[in-house]
């Protein structure tokens, strides 16, 4: 036990302590100031301009700014669709796959574009290499830039007075993707390569096994071994929030994830730009403790949830205890608690974490299979997304979400005090709480309407494979996983249907745009109010109460909407243990 908590924090500090420079770096970069990388890719910078014809120096106001990322992911998404349907003709497919349909192609190009990374196809026996480095890697990093550029706008709301302009599109998207997560991609991918992870254009290969075995009528004497261009896009995969995996078994096969080294820098890359987005924005509003307040509430949420998992996991199955099977947990990497769908080299402990961390994000990655995670663990999943992305959250998306949250902390806590709402200089009046408000409130209407959906007809049935409460929880996880910009599948479904490839696109279009989309209307908005001088009576939100304030806040406004499907699923089958000795379907079989 005292081993998981010391890797948790371990993670904690090391990504902190990578993220606070970072953060100051990006202050350089999204500002006018000079610094190194500016002055060696000033050039490449401009020379982007000029192709494009952008004029670097226009100002946009929030409606031109959004309808330019819509527009701009439209198109990522139809490039994406049409690459994705006609692979079969296009080069680099060495093991000629066909197209993945139309299904499948809508689907995941909504995902990528989107940066939910949803996939229900194995990637290494379904997409060619061109489809993997020009279709998923590229959205990787645009679906990211356009996180991070929604954050940019938002922090412009706070810190602009009397503007009528939240910023350039074309700029924040050309500034992030080449001086942040380029930069970023290529030190991680070669670090990546050095530990194991394989990066090449080969064939795959075709093994010999050393016992070969009857299936299906017909022996098998060889085993295929993917390969592919994989330690470049697990890089951007992770930095970007994306989780979109090169192969079916994500980040727990050898070749994304080969050591427990790369296991841990991997967690710390998944949180390394949500954190410098805080540290950003204190730089931004010269408030450095609002911006360390920030993150302390989004600490405050997700390292006791964090630690519950771990705690479950390690614990072992109690149904398997009552028949004697020793699940004594005695470090790490041996073996040792629930280990149901949990990689040895990786540990029960180091499972938890890592399923923690990706769904506190909006990353779809997974080192195991959370299906196999205990009720309780697999809850703690499902809460850091019902949360609403802010624990920390995606790339630019959590920082923005949580300041919606914040928003809302300071309008109840003006209304305690009878004084009219201030945050950093600004009145927060009617017009920010209802788009704040309904920023919030898209994604539950859409998970629970999802859910109550697939839970009603026979196409969101059929297929589950589990009975039960199980069952409800893969129906629940299968749905709040596309609304909530995450990707991760909780597994124990079948979601290459036609039903669940319509509902999840859905879910997915839906969250990331009218979302988001109120966010920009808050950014602009603020940019045009008048500052206003601190009064006796300003409400001071870099404070310990507030943060606590803040941290309720998130907690009755995100977990209690999700309580009564949380108690169908997990903690209606974690109740059910004790007395399910011969019950194989409740402990996720």
């Amino acid at each position: 036990m005292n081993d998981a908590l010391l890797l948790t924090f371990t993670m904690l500090v090391v990504t902190i302590v990578l993220a606070w420079p970072l953060g100051a770096y990006m202050q350089r970069i999204f500002s006018d100031e000079s610094c190194l990388a500016k002055r060696l890719l000033g050039p490449v910078e401009h020379a982007i301009y000029a192709a494009a014809g952008v004029d670097a120096k226009a100002d946009m106001s929030w409606q031109q700014y959004a309808l330019l990322w819509i527009l701009f992911n439209l198109v990522g998404a139809v490039f994406l669709y049409l690459l994705l349907y006609f692979q079969n003709y296009l080069p680099l497919n060495p093991m000629h796959f066909g197209s993945p349909g139309v299904q499948i192609s809508f689907n995941t190009a909504a995902s990528f574009v989107s940066n939910t990374n949803w996939q229900d196809y194995g990637g290494e026996s379904t997409m060619s290499y061109v489809s993997q480095m020009l279709g998923m890697a590229v959205q990787n990093f645009l679906s990211a830039a356009s996180g991070i550029v929604l954050a940019l706008a938002m922090i412009r709301g706070f810190t602009r007075a009397e503007k009528s302009g939240i910023g350039n599109l074309w700029v924040d998207l050309v500034r992030t993707t080449l001086y942040v997560l380029l930069p970023l991609s290529v030190i991680l991918a070669l670090f990546f390569v050095e530990q194991g992870a394989i990066q090449n254009f080969a064939a795959y290969v075709h093994a010999d096994l050393i016992q070969p075995f009857l299936h299906k009528g017909q022996m098998v004497t060889q085993q295929v071994i993917a390969m592919g261009p994989v330690a470049s896009q697990e890089a951007i995969k992770l930095l970007g929030t994306n989780g979109g995996g090169f192969f079916n078994a994500n980040s727990g096969h050898p070749f994304e994830n080969p050591t427990g080294l790369t296991n841990f820098f991997q967690m710390v890359a998944i949180f390394l730009i949500p954190f410098a987005l805080v540290f950003y924005f204190g730089h931004r509003v010269k408030n450095m403790r609002l911006g360390v307040g920030i993150l302390a509430v989004m600490l405050l949420l997700f390292t006791p949830l964090a630690i519950l998992s771990q705690q479950q996991d390690l614990a072992g199955n109690p149904v398997l205890t009552t028949i004697g099977v020793d699940q004594k947990n005695t470090s790490l990497l041996a073996g040792g608690g629930n280990m149901e769908g949990v990689e040895d080299r990786i540990g029960t402990a180091g499972s938890a974490l890592f399923g923690a961390v990706a769904t506190g994000t909006s990353t779809g990655a997974a080192n195991s299979a959370y299906d196999s995670f205990m009720p309780l663990s697999g809850m703690v999943n499902l809460l850091l997304m019902q949360l609403g992305e802010v624990t920390p959250g995606g790339v630019g998306t959590g920082i923005a979400s949580m300041l919606a949250f914040v928003l809302i902390a300071v309008f109840l806590a003006g209304l305690m005090i009878g004084r009219t709402p201030e945050f950093l200089g600004k009145k927060i009046e009617s017009y920010e709480i209802k788009m704040a408000s309904l920023a919030i409130l898209v994604m539950p209407m859409l998970v629970l309407i999802g859910t109550a959906v697939a839970v009603s007809l026979p196409g969101g049935r059929d297929a589950v494979l589990n009975p039960g409460a199980h069952g409800f929880s893969e129906i629940l996880y299968a749905v709040t996983s596309p609304s909530n910009n995450n990707g991760s599948a909780f597994g124990g479904l079948n979601a290459n249907t036609t039903f669940y490839n319509l509902l999840t696109g859905l879910c997915i279009l839906l969250n990331r745009y009218l979302a988001y989309l109120p966010l920009l209307a808050i950014a602009g908005s603020l940019a045009a109010k008048r500052r206003i001088p601190a009064s006796p009576g300003t409400l001071n939100p870099a404070t310990p109460l507030f943060v606590v304030f803040t941290t309720v806040v998130v907690l009755l406004v995100g977990a209690l909407n999700f309580i009564p499907a949380l108690g169908l699923g997990p903690i209606a089958e974690q109740l059910s243990l004790p007395t399910a000795v011969h019950n194989t379907s409740s402990i996720g079989h």
